[in-house]
């Protein structure tokens, strides 16, 4: 499965968001652009349909910005994926006249691999995306005092 840069960075995004806001506050595209790298045009870009589809929140204004709509542990990475991600669970096309070979391909392949990409993914929340990243940046910061 390949993702484009728009679903790594929606997810990178968000578990930023989580970071920041964790005490209820907002925060500006501008600082997780500068914190991440990432063009703030595009993140914006992001962000839109994040918003569309309920996942994040924005408040205009001087002190406006973004949060996240629901606590990060219910957030999934298919959440977040099937929001910006335009084919992730598309079906596959039939390369073919329907026939016996082309249902056993889908059932036997094409199913389940989807199947076990869903699984995967709504088992994965942003919260345990932020758990980890402080975990390995904690364990990086040890290291470097050694």
């Amino acid at each position: 499965m390949r993702l484009s840069a728009k679903g790594r960075y929606a997810l990178a995004a968000l578990i930023e968001m989580a970071r920041q806001t964790q005490k209820g506050g907002i925060v500006s595209l501008v600082s997780i652009s500068e914190i991440l790298g990432i063009s703030k045009i595009f993140l914006e870009q992001i962000a839109t349909t994040l918003k569309k589809d309920g996942i994040i929140l924005s408040t205009k204004g001087a002190r406006g910005g973004y949060q996240l709509a629901r606590e990060a542990h219910t957030i999934t990475a298919l959440d977040v994926l099937a929001s910006v991600e335009n084919t992730l669970m598309e079906n596959n096309a039939a390369f073919g006249p329907s026939s016996a070979i082309e249902t056993a391909i889908r059932a036997m392949v094409f199913d389940r691999l989807d199947q076990a990409i869903e699984t995967c993914l709504s088992g994965v929340s942003i919260q345990d995306l932020l758990e980890y990243a402080d975990r390995q940046n904690s364990e990086q910061a040890f290291m470097a005092n050694i």
